[in-house]
């Protein structure tokens, strides 16, 4: 536990902090998941709706940290083709 105010007000952020990275990767993760079931379905037009949707949830994750830039680009790159592949 911490002593010092200092570090009392740093657990305190890191928490709140921790709760808004949980869900911008939730968030993330529930998108790709979707996309990732239709294109198993062969399903382009609904995957291909939701591409916007995963693109910006991705960005946001790695505008703030929860994720790195060069993992955003391979995500966002995996998914594009997946779909391109079952167009």
């Amino acid at each position: 536990m911490p002593i010092t105010k200092n570090a009392k007000k740093a657990l305190r952020t890191s928490k709140t902090k921790k709760t808004f990275n949980d869900k911008r990767k939730r968030v993330m993760k529930d998108v790709v998941k979707k996309i990732k079931t239709l294109v198993a379905d062969k399903n382009n037009k609904e995957a291909s709706s939701l591409l916007p949707e995963a693109y910006k949830a991705i960005d946001k994750a790695a505008k703030r940290g929860v994720i790195k830039d060069n993992t955003a680009s391979r995500k966002k790159s995996r998914l594009s083709a997946a779909i391109k592949k079952i167009s």
